[in-house]
């Protein structure tokens, strides 16, 4: 983990077949001049990232110092608020595991699921349906923050066994919300993925928190946050030492009303400009309409997004939270047929096409 009060302040790129004396040494020098080293070790090339606080003029006399070593290719000062999260400190896509599945890389994640878990009959049902229609994870709400507090929210600890015992029945992973820090540990036994909620994206305490984790961590975009502060966001749960975050694009709010929110494709495209991280689209919450959905997952894929988390329930109009936008299983269906020719349009491949079912009747 990286001290919060230090700052990326450089990388040092070091050329292809770099030796391990020679990675020491840099390390040394950095050293030496105050900095804390930290390497990574790509396919290609390996990285070293100088952490700390120094003069201006000490750091410009080093990097001239680092570039003429042979073996240095380039030393680069980083001067974005955002440093370990940035496509300056690494060029290649973070793959993030999810069981015996990545997201970021060749293949696109669907996630999909209930808002919230409202009882057993109903998430193995859910579980089981998307798991059929091609889903690659079961997203589910055991706790639900909700604008109103007359609103249903959630089983909490209850909803937890529930999740656990539709992943253990159906073999899908899990991706549900922690809220608060003092329930990381128990959200963390059940689920692969953590979300973080857009209320809850700058909650920094809860963010330190996660980061702690070497568990993947959801992030969605907060609904009235900018890109960068998405970013800084990120950085917060990188900067603990958990490298492992998925962002997730859901929607801002701007003047429209006729959309619960505006879906803003352009951020994946900034963010996977930007970052390294991978980056996938919240459709439902997005638009608010389960009409919607479909076309703006199309347009998703097709904008570069690595995945889509969507909200799908046995019956919509029963749901206790979002139902009109959640998709039922069999429009989910119908979801997972469309995608396959845009995923293989933009270079990309559904897990489902490599053995499972797709449509089901």
């Amino acid at each position: 983990p990286i001290p919060f009060s230090e700052v990326l302040a450089m990388i040092v790129v070091l050329r292809h077949g770099a030796t391990e004396e020679a990675i020491q040494e840099v390390c040394e020098r950095l050293e030496r001049a105050g900095y804390q080293a930290a390497i990574w070790r790509g396919v290609e090339r390996t990285v070293i990232g100088a952490i700390g606080v120094i003069d201006e003029e000490v750091k410009t006399q080093l990097i001239q110092q680092l570039e003429s070593l042979p073996f240095v290719e380039s030393a680069i000062r980083i001067l974005r608020p955002y440093k370990l999260v940035s496509r300056e400190w690494k060029e290649e896509p973070t793959l993030v595991p999810v069981r015996d599945k990545v997201v970021g890389g060749e293949h696109l994640i669907i996630m999909a699921g209930p808002c919230s878990v409202e009882s057993r009959e109903q998430i193995l049902e859910s579980a089981q349906g998307v798991k059929e229609r091609g889903a690659d994870v079961l997203r589910g709400g055991a706790f639900k923050p909700r604008t109103s507090p007359h609103t249903f929210q959630g089983l909490g600890y209850d909803g937890l066994k529930l999740l656990k015992e539709a992943s253990e029945a159906t073999g899908l992973p899990v991706v549900t919300e922690v809220m608060d820090p003092r329930d990381v540990e128990a959200v963390a036994e059940v689920a692969d993925i953590l979300q973080i909620g857009t209320r809850n994206m700058q909650n920094f305490t809860l963010l330190r928190e996660v980061g702690q984790l070497r568990k993947p961590v959801l992030l969605k975009r907060g609904m009235w946050a900018t890109i960068e502060e998405w970013l800084q966001a990120a950085e917060y749960i990188c900067v603990g030492g958990n490298p492992f975050v998925i962002l997730c694009e859901r929607g801002i709010r701007t003047f429209e009303t006729y959309t619960r929110n505006t879906l803003d494709l352009s951020a994946v495209v900034a963010a996977k400009q930007l970052s390294h991280l991978p980056v996938i689209v919240d459709p439902s919450q997005g638009t608010g309409k389960w009409s919607m959905v479909i076309p703006m997952s199309l347009a998703a894929i097709a904008a570069g997004a690595d995945g889509l988390i969507v909200e799908v329930h046995p019956n919509p109009a029963q749901a206790l939270s979002d139902g009109p936008q959640s998709l039922t299983l069999e429009r989910f269906g119908e979801l997972m047929e469309r995608l396959a020719p845009v995923a293989a349009a933009v270079g990309r491949k559904l897990y489902c096409q490599s053995g499972a079912s797709v449509g089901v009747s």
